[in-house]
């Protein structure tokens, strides 16, 4: 793999393998986000954004590097410090300025690792993955952060553009009376935005898996690879985002250790409130995941149960031919017979072979060899129920199966059991089964 491969963002089924890209997920310039908080003079190579809270208040942004010290000498003060795809030696100014370790400043660098939070004496050190899926091809987009967390500042390294700083940025100003509780309120801000990521990437699997299941049963055939290979696409982007989002339980677990001092009482309930999505978003996954394998097994079953039709047809109509070629080559022997050499004689065979054909036309249409009665998969819409209702189909969600869509998929969950049980359950759930925020 080339240097340019190995330096430009996670996509298609593994972690860290970079791709360039020119926008963020959400689309917009990287090198202009959140343009306030850019440093004009820094040491290091690469972008910078700083910022600085004071007694809970937003003080001072795109300040120089150098100053970081002169600001945490106040006792007050939180800092925020933002590099973006820094070398070695970008990092060794920061290991050298706040004491970080040295094996903690190799993760940093280091690509392809797994989600974490390692606590050495002086900080914690984080690495996590925000996450996108491209709806055109099924490929899920990573995006690898990695964050020194400290007493009083929080310095967040982002090895590629995909992870938008500035919607992070934005998510702490929407809670400007947080800021008073510290980098507690920093860190909260920037998990709560990555797992909000992954529940994104959740629900549009979902939304892929739902289209899946109208192209499983189409009447035609031609939609057979693509559902094979859809699905295929889809396991492997469930299979990624599964190793991204399952260590954010560990993750959330330390960092909400009260012996670590970074969360208090305050911040508690919005840690917990992040922690209980991370948990729903693993088993809306989990969930997904078994549901595209049946698809593909279902898929399967179909294109056998096709082909057991198809062989039942020709094997009936070449069954038919047989037997007045049976009859034509049995007069065809050069041997005297009733009517040999009389018109009565080939009147008869003609009766024979056109009264046996249809003998065996109804006999295998009526044990639908030929023709099947149940035309559902022939394109041929499904009888009404009782009083006019259609039936719907069923459909996993994350807790289970819930019965059609609109406005009875609105109030399912699952909680219920059996075909009409899409009532019960948790009434905040999204449409598609999902969790609402």
């Amino acid at each position: 793999m080339t240097e340019t491969d190995n330096r430009a963002g996670a996509i298609g089924g593994q972690l860290g393998a970079r791709v360039a890209r020119g926008t963020t997920f959400h689309g917009r310039d990287p090198d202009t986000v959140a343009a306030d908080s850019i440093c004009v003079d820094t040491p290091t190579r690469c972008q910078a954004r700083t910022r600085l809270y004071r007694d809970g208040l937003l003080a001072e942004q795109g300040f120089a590097i150098e100053r970081i010290s002169d600001h945490l000498a106040d006792p007050g003060t939180v800092v925020w410090l933002d590099l973006r795809d820094p070398d070695h030696a970008d990092l060794a100014v920061l290991q050298e300025e706040f004491g970080l370790h040295p094996v903690a400043v190799e993760d940093a660098l280091v690509d392809r690792e797994r989600p974490k939070i390692d606590r050495y004496r002086t900080h914690l050190f984080l690495t996590a993955y925000s996450a996108r899926l491209d709806l055109a091809s099924g490929e899920l987009a990573t995006s690898e952060l990695s964050a020194f967390i400290l007493p009083r500042a929080l310095i967040t390294i982002r090895k590629d553009d995909g992870l938008d700083i500035g919607k992070v940025v934005d998510r702490w100003d929407a809670s400007p009376d947080l800021a008073a509780q510290g980098v507690g309120y920093l860190v909260y801000g920037l998990l709560d935005y990555i797992v909000d990521g992954h529940f994104e990437a959740v629900q549009s699997l979902d939304d892929a898996v739902e289209g899946l299941e109208d192209d499983l049963f189409a009447p035609t055939s031609v939609k057979d690879m693509q559902v094979q290979r859809r699905s295929f696409e889809l396991r492997k982007s469930l299979v990624l985002l599964r190793r991204v989002v399952l260590p954010m339980r560990e993750v959330l677990n330390t960092v909400m250790r009260r012996d670590l001092h970074h969360v208090n009482e305050d911040l508690m309930p919005y840690y917990q409130d992040v922690y209980d999505h991370v948990l729903r978003a693993a088993e809306w996954t989990e969930s997904l995941r078994d549901l595209v394998a049946t698809i593909l097994e279902t898929n399967l079953t179909i294109q056998g149960n096709r082909m057991n039709v198809i062989t039942k047809k020709v094997t009936s109509w070449a069954a038919i031919i047989a037997v007045p070629t049976f009859i034509t080559g049995f007069y065809g022997m050069n041997v005297p017979y009733p009517g040999f050499g009389n018109h009565i004689g080939l009147i008869i065979a003609a009766l024979i072979m056109i009264g046996s054909g249809v003998l065996l036309y109804w006999v295998f249409r009526r044990n639908d060899w030929l023709l099947s009665r149940l035309r559902g998969q022939s394109g041929r819409p499904h009888r009404p129920g009782p009083r006019g209702i259609r039936p719907r189909p069923l459909r996993a969600s994350a807790e289970g199966w819930r019965v059609g869509r609109g406005a009875d998929a609105g109030t399912g969950g699952g909680a219920g059991t059996g075909g009409d049980a899409a009532t019960g359950g948790d009434a905040g759930k999204g449409r598609d089964g999902g969790w609402g925020r």
